[in-house]
């Protein structure tokens, strides 16, 4: 129940799934220094996402000193739907790949909130099947990619309630926040307001991510 009024929070905004699981072919945008791809949160409002996105994302522009740092909204539902983060995982992989060929020298920093976390999470191997709005992996980036991922930041990661995180090759360059008594990735939390909070966190994770370009 403490979930579903967390995702119930963040219904300011909200999208139809789609009957199949699809994503148009990645288009690449111009080249800049860094890249912010950006998975939002269940219903999350914003260009990048209120809580999380659009902070985290001016924080680093001003925290990356003489880089120019561009940015991506992964294009998913963002809800309730079965196979909705499977939709971001597929697109968040598209693009990067398609951006990585495009511009060579380009660097990612991934950002997931909530759902968006089971998204980035996917996407570097690390399942979400289980975890509430999770699902399976379907694509995850390629060896030659993961270079160029500067940074991961996760902010309510659902996978921390099933007692996971991420391991292996990005364990190191991933910030993974969970409140206390955030619900969502929190086992047995139960305040709902910990995981609306954490706009508080954008200039933390935008010091460790800018750390590592």
């Amino acid at each position: 129940m403490r979930i579903r009024m967390c995702l119930a929070a963040l219904s300011l905004a909200g999208g139809a799934g789609l009957a199949t699981l699809s994503a148009p072919p990645a288009l690449a945008a111009a080249c800049s220094d860094v890249e912010v791809v950006a998975a939002r949160g269940t219903f999350e409002p914003g260009t990048l996402g209120f809580i999380v996105g659009d902070p985290v994302y001016s924080a680093l522009q001003k925290k990356a000193a003489g880089k120019n740092v561009s940015s991506y909204k992964v294009n998913y539902p963002a809800d309730l739907s079965p196979t909705s983060a499977a939709q971001g995982n597929l697109d968040l992989v598209n693009h990067v790949k398609s951006q990585a060929a495009a511009c060579p020298n380009q660097k990612f920093v991934l950002v997931g909130y909530s759902q968006g976390a089971n998204v980035v999470d996917n996407s570097i191997g690390i399942s979400s099947a289980g975890a509430v709005v999770g699902s399976p992996i379907v694509a995850t980036l390629p060896a030659a990619v993961e270079p160029k991922v500067a940074a991961v930041l996760l902010f309510g990661n659902p996978i921390r309630a099933l007692g996971k995180s991420v391991t292996g090759t990005y364990q190191s360059r991933t910030l993974d926040l969970c409140a206390k008594g955030d619900p969502v990735c929190e086992n047995g939390g139960g305040d709902v307001g910990a995981h609306l909070s954490y706009r508080d966190d954008a200039e933390e994770a935008a010091t460790f991510a800018a750390g590592r370009l």
